[in-house]
């Protein structure tokens, strides 16, 4: 059910949890995703990039079925600063991305 994965530094890359078997296809999450997280499938959603989601909530707040939940706003915030000292337009979390050294 839940969809774990994590950065070089072991911890979760965010709190996303999608459980397909209560999907029903709408294609709510993935047009108001802003990442692309979610893509259209045979039946079911698919969680095609979920090192992507920024926890924004959208998806959740927009499934009718409650097949999604995230706790929205805690994002990834070593990959957001990150971004912010690097002088980055966007954000990354995954590989060594949000945990490395600052490059």
């Amino acid at each position: 059910m839940a969809k774990s994965s994590s950065c070089a530094c072991g911890e979760s890359l965010n709190t996303l949890i999608y459980d397909p078997e209560l999907c029903i296809n709408c294609g709510l999450c993935s047009s108001v995703c802003p990442h692309g997280v979610f893509t259209e499938g045979d039946g079911k959603a698919v969680l095609s990039k979920y090192e992507e989601c920024m926890e924004c909530g959208a998806c959740q707040i927009n499934c009718p079925v409650g097949a999604i939940h995230v706790e929205s706003g805690v994002g990834c915030a070593a990959a957001m600063i990150r971004a912010a000292l690097l002088r980055r337009n966007e954000v990354t979390c995954g590989d060594a991305a949000c945990c490395g050294p600052i490059k």
